[in-house]
Order: C-alpha cells, then sequence, then structure tokens
C-alpha cells in the first residue's frame, strides 16, 4: 500500500507542478473535471469508474491511481471495478488486459 500511496502521491505532484506552470489551461480542465466527475444520472462513483475504465482502454498509470483513489472515496466497491474492468478490457484487448490488472492491484493496495 505505501508503494500505491507513493506512486500516487507523485502523480498529484506532477499534477500540481503543471498546474503552477499554466494555470489558465489547467483552470479550465478543472473546471471540465469538476462537472464530469459531480454525481448526476450516474452516481460520482460510477463516473469514476468509467475513468477507470477509460483510463485502462488508454494506458495511462497514473489516470488509474487517480480514479482509483477518487472512485475508492466515493463508496465504489471491487466487484463494481471488476465489472468496469471488464467494459475497458472488451475495448482496449490485450494492453488493457494488463492495465486492468494494475488498476485491481491499486484498488487493493489502496483500501
Amino acid at each position: 500500500m505505501a508503494d500505491t500511496m507513493e506512486r500516487l502521491k507523485d502523480a498529484q505532484r506532477r499534477i500540481g507542478t503543471l498546474a503552477k506552470a499554466s494555470p489558465e489551461l489547467f483552470g479550465g480542465f478543472a473546471r471540465v473535471s469538476k462537472v464530469a466527475a459531480s454525481a448526476g444520472t450516474f452516481s460520482a462513483a460510477q463516473k469514476e469508474l468509467m475513468a477507470v475504465a477509460i483510463a485502462v482502454a488508454k494506458g495511462c498509470e497514473d489516470c488509474i491511481l487517480y480514479h482509483v483513489d477518487a472512485a475508492l472515496k466515493h463508496g465504489a466497491k471491487e466487484a463494481e471495478l471488476i465489472e468496469a474492468l471488464e467494459v475497458a478490457i472488451e475495448m482496449g484487448g490485450g494492453p488493457a488486459v494488463m492495465y486492468g490488472a494494475k488498476a485491481l492491484e491499486i484498488m487493493r493496495s489502496l483500501q
């Protein structure tokens, strides 16, 4: 868990560095992210799980870290993550299998 938390903190630090370097751009992105992650028809946890699935399909480990953490904070359960990973793997093929395994490992490390 400590290693996973360190990797999450490193990713958050890198985001902070970019935000300071380009505050106008990041401010716009932060507003988009806030709207996208806010509960509506889908819960915030469900939206974060969608983001995890996309991150798995796109192969972005830092995104996986960030969105698994957010999904957990919104009450997502491991069974829900596994269902989202099944969709990601269907859409992303073999590489998504590898990143899906990382997402599951990350959730287990952060609990």
